[in-house]
């Protein structure tokens, strides 16, 4: 009967290891997005929940989809006043996901405000988000306090996991010169592209490889430009599709009743794992120096949690040096101490028996230190003996 046992011992074993191997601060149920009362504004009946991004945006659920929507929380709150405030947040798989859609939903009329991680507002609405989470906001009537209001949102926000919270490098490459305002999108999948009207498209840009996307305008001698920045896992992917693009670009300029993969003339260039496109009304000389404003540089980023533990702390690891060089320390005293009690003990009960006997202190000795008898001449003993 023993052997049951012990396979429901061993079983336990495994859960309860499981269980201890589970990340921190992970949940299964999600936990609760907009708070209850923040700046004077009061929760109205109860917030609504959904994992249907149709819920969130019906028109672009797509988009939120490739984003990594994960739910959503809408409500309404009040005030005193009279005033109604609408919320909707949208919660994302990561920060990466929040700040692609904010970007997917700015336009270039709205004004940049400081309200979470990023803001933009637009007459009574205002979009933001923090973390993970995007805030999309409606006001019935602004006030001064408004944005404070909001901001008071935004610190009551759950943030998520310490891995998550990242954002994407890639738009940090798009040059400032020139750019036009609220026009940078970040992209990580077809559909996304395709509804911002890329000069390249998905099928080319090929999102299966690991491919994300990054677009900004910017403004030339014959109009607004578009500089499109596709980057890719290696160098090596990078410039294959690049070969992919223009011979693209070659079917573009000799039509061959193939559906088109490049909406006009572009201008292109590779900068390690980075393609750089340009496209729309430039120059020869506008264009290149537009694609010479974007130059890859590698940088290493440790991207793991750095958390100061016990285990972790260099100090912990010094301290615990130092308590092993006094143990071992401790150990040859001992041992010394021990070696020496017992010669000396043995010495005591049997003397001369087992240590420093006659036999074993007795040695060979040459005496080279002596001088040796001088010889005796044999011609001056012989006739001695003969007197």
């Amino acid at each position: 009967m023993r052997f049951p046992r012990l396979i429901l011992a061993f079983v336990t074993l495994i859960t309860a290891a499981s269980l201890a191997d589970a990340p921190a601060g992970k949940n299964i149920q999600p936990t609760q997005i907009l708070p209850k009362e923040f700046g004077g504004w009061q929760l109205s009946g109860s917030a609504r929940k959904s994992t249907d991004p149709a819920a969130a945006d019906p028109v672009y659920a797509l988009v939120l989809k490739e984003y990594g929507f994960r739910d959503l929380e809408s409500a309404t709150y009040s005030r005193d006043d009279g005033r109604n405030l609408t919320l909707k947040a949208a919660r994302f798989a990561d920060a990466t996901g929040a700040y692609g859609a904010f970007t997917f939903y700015k336009t270039a009329p709205m004004l940049v405000e400081k309200i979470g991680d990023q803001a933009a507002s637009l007459n009574e609405r205002v979009l933001f988000y923090r973390g993970n989470i995007l805030i999309d906001a409606v006001f019935q009537r602004l006030s001064a306090m408004s944005a404070a209001e909001l901001r008071e949102l935004a610190g009551n926000l759950p943030l998520p996991a310490s891995d998550t919270r990242g954002l994407p490098g890639l738009p940090a490459y798009l040059p400032t010169q020139s750019y036009v305002k609220n026009s940078a999108k970040y992209v990580i999948g077809p559909v996304a592209l395709e509804k911002i009207n890329a000069p390249v498209s998905a099928q080319l840009v090929d999102f299966n490889a690991g491919a994300e996307v990054a677009l900004g305008n910017y403004d030339s001698s014959g109009g607004e430009a578009t500089l499109m920045l596709i980057s890719y896992p290696t160098p090596q992917i990078a410039a294959s599709h690049l070969r992919k693009i223009e011979a693209a670009q070659q079917q573009t300029m000799q039509p061959s009743g193939a559906p088109l993969l490049i909406a006009g003339p572009i201008f292109d260039r590779r900068t390690g794992p980075i393609l750089v496109i340009a496209a729309g009304p430039l120059s020869q000389s506008e264009a290149k120096s537009l694609l010479a404003s974007v130059n890859y540089d590698a940088d290493v980023t440790w991207n793991e949690n750095t958390y100061t533990t016990k285990k972790d702390n260099l100090a912990n690891l010094l301290v615990n040096v130092i308590i092993l060089c006094f143990i071992i320390i401790g150990f040859a005293l001992v041992a010394g101490v021990a070696f020496g009690g017992f010669r000396v003990l043995i010495k005591r009960l049997f003397p001369d028996r087992v240590f420093d006997r006659a036999e074993d202190v007795e040695f060979i000795s040459l005496h080279l230190s002596e001088k040796p008898p001088e010889p005796v001449n044999e011609s001056v003993s012989s006739s001695i003996k003969a007197v």
